[in-house]
Formats: structure tokens, C-alpha cells, sequence
């Protein structure tokens, strides 16, 4: 599909190097779903590939809220705020949600 739209597929110069250093670090600790879901964040605003960081992180995080154990409803607003915030547009009050969802979770 990439080369149907002519965009390039590959690793960035700057961000690369360093988010697969965060990533092979980090992937191995327990986290929490929202730990899990801001490093997502994190590892998105460093741009690690030159096109497509946003779908690639937001794919991720669909992923960790599909396997998080959320009631149905619950899930299909998780992952949305996991979206926004994942991409950075999550207000506090979207973020608050998240955790409070995330919290249901733990007990």
C-alpha cells in the first residue's frame, strides 16, 4: 500500500535509534495500561519512522486495550482515549477518564 501512495516506509536519522533503546528497555517491565499507553505517547513524539508513527503507537494501544480485560462499553471508550492520548490531542479531562477506567481495572 505504501508504494501504491508513494510514501516512504523506513527509520528516521534522529528518532529511531533512541525510541528502539526506550522501547527494548521498557518493554520488558510490568507497567500499568496507562504507563503503557504514555509510553506509547512518548515513543510516537519521537518519531522513530517517517511516516505512520501515530497509526503504528495508536495500533499498539488498540491492542493493549483489547487484551486489558475491559467490560465492552468500557473498551470501546478506552480505546478511543487511549487514541487521542496516544497522538497527543487527550485533554486532562480525557486523560482523567482514561485513568479512571484504567482504575476499574486494577479493583
Amino acid at each position: 500500500m505504501c508504494n501504491n501512495k508513494a510514501a516512504h516506509h523506513g527509520p528516521t536519522s534522529d528518532g529511531h535509534d533512541s525510541t528502539r533503546d526506550a522501547w527494548e528497555m521498557r518493554r520488558v517491565e510490568e507497567m500499568s495500561l496507562h504507563e503503557a499507553i504514555d509510553f506509547c505517547r512518548a515513543c510516537h513524539r519521537m518519531g522513530p519512522f517517517t511516516n505512520f508513527n501515530g497509526n503504528t503507537f495508536s495500533a499498539i494501544s488498540r491492542t493493549l486495550v483489547a487484551n486489558a480485560g475491559f467490560e465492552p462499553l468500557d473498551q470501546v471508550v478506552a480505546r478511543s482515549l487511549a487514541g487521542h492520548i496516544v497522538a497527543g490531542v487527550a485533554d486532562e479531562e480525557e486523560v482523567e477518564a482514561f485513568r479512571k477506567l484504567c482504575g476499574k481495572l486494577e479493583g
